[in-house]
């Protein structure tokens, strides 16, 4: 048995070796599908940017003159030395900083722009022949330059100015030519870097929307978990006071608050779930039945009031996260024995009103610190540093809420009322679009 147990352990040993090295081959074939995939949805990343060396090749067009010196067929030949160094610097200069807007826009990027227009028609009228091959050139630089809506024109002049030249140097065949090489040579280049620029802006245009709807969701998720929880825990608390104080006199009465912590547990989950994926759409009208549980529960009697047509789905939503905060404030922070809610809805606006007579301080915000009347802000005072100033919303829970009703185009406003307790009030438009949705 001895010797049959190692050959059968080398072809385990083989066997496994081979399934590991057909994973990786797997997961490399895997890879290359997602890379290949990637490359035809157009989302790889497009390389670097083009720069000025992608425009130094076409400098060979003014071979044809330099060869014209070397062989001593250009008079004055140290003028041409000078003349085709004057233009390959400027030329140069001027395309390498073509690629940067605020250098290609620069006064000193036209002054040299310039100066290799008044070099190029130098050379031309001074030698003809191939020395006329610098107005592509030049209409190159001018196209990778002057974009936008200016480049049109500054072709088309350029264009035609080149022609004239060339015609009094070589004639008509050859100005004809080179007359449509420049116009060439400026427009398609203009066309291929703004187009190219124009891709890379549209490119990081698209990352930053996306960015920005990653913060957008998380901001979302962070204010509706905020709203969630702050409320049900509130409610779970409560109605657990209530039921330790029943017990010893009222089982009854203490099972009926342990099955209200059951049924706001649940609904709680099912409000958490919904709102991770981002389809919770709140009630005013379960908003408000839940609000009466709550106050009833903190021996809070509570007074609600709706005035007006119907609202649409949007505006009750938001109008619910409103009497959600409100209420989990009154609950969580206020000495409060009577609150009030108040919806108005009228054509163009609604309102929607919470008071309490709490007696507590005021102040404090996030929910956490004690506050009067429960108000989740950071209150303001005058500049002898007794009056509160109200309508100053801070925190947590209405600091996110001002911002959603900002969105919508309303406002929020909490603060301590003229005859006691505290009042947060949230106005909302009411578009014309709503009110026929709504019927």
């Amino acid at each position: 048995m001895t010797g049959w147990r190692g050959p059968r352990d080398r072809r385990a040993a083989r066997q496994k070796a081979m399934d590991r090295w057909r994973a990786r081959r797997a997961c490399a074939r895997t890879a290359r599908q997602a890379r290949r995939a990637e490359g035809k949805s157009g989302i790889g990343h497009p390389g670097p940017p083009p720069t000025g060396f992608s425009l130094l090749p076409w400098l060979l067009l003014g071979m044809g003159a330099f060869s014209n010196v070397l062989q001593g067929e250009t008079p004055n030949p140290w003028i041409g030395v000078l003349g085709l160094l004057a233009f390959n610097s400027l030329y140069v200069h001027v395309t390498f900083r073509a690629f940067d807007r605020a250098k290609r826009e620069s006064v000193s990027n036209r002054v040299a722009l310039g100066l290799l227009f008044l070099v190029t028609t130098g050379l031309a009228l001074g030698y003809g022949g191939n020395w006329l091959m610098f107005f592509p050139l030049l209409g190159l630089a001018t196209g990778a330059t002057l974009r936008g809506p200016w480049v049109g024109r500054a072709g088309l002049l350029l264009t035609l100015y080149a022609g004239a030249i060339c015609w009094l140097r070589a004639g008509w065949d050859e100005a004809t030519g080179m007359a449509y090489a420049t116009f060439l040579s400026s427009m398609v280049t203009a066309a291929i870097l703004g187009l190219s620029e124009a891709v890379r802006e549209l490119r990081a245009a698209r990352e930053e929307l996306a960015r920005r709807a990653v913060e957008k969701e998380r901001l979302r998720f962070s204010r509706d978990l905020h709203d969630l929880l702050g409320h049900t825990l509130s409610v779970v608390v409560v109605k657990s006071e209530a039921a330790r104080r029943l017990a010893s006199r009222d089982l009854d009465a203490a099972l009926a608050q342990v099955a209200d912590i059951e049924t706001v547990g649940r609904q709680a989950l099912t409000e958490i779930r919904e709102a991770v994926t981002g389809y919770r759409e709140g009630s005013l009208a379960t908003e408000l039945t839940r609000a009466r549980s709550a106050l009833s529960a903190a021996s809070v009697r509570p007074v609600v009031r709706q005035l007006g047509t119907p609202l649409a789905p949007e505006t009750e939503a938001l109008l619910g996260w409103v009497v959600r905060e409100a209420v989990t404030n009154v609950v969580r922070h206020s000495d409060a024995t009577r609150c009030e809610i108040t919806v108005e809805s009228a054509a163009e606006r609604v309102r929607l009103t919470v008071t309490d007579n709490g007696t507590g301080p005021f102040g404090g915000g996030g929910g956490d610190a004690p506050g009067g009347a429960g108000t989740d802000t950071s209150t303001s005072f005058s500049e002898d540093g007794r009056a509160p100033l109200r309508g100053v919303v801070g925190g947590t829970g209405l600091k996110g809420l001002t911002e959603r009703l900002a969105a919508a185009g309303g406002s929020l406003t909490a603060g301590p009322a003229p005859r006691g307790g505290f009042t947060v009030t949230a106005v909302l438009p009411v578009g014309a679009d709503e009110l026929t949705h709504t019927g």
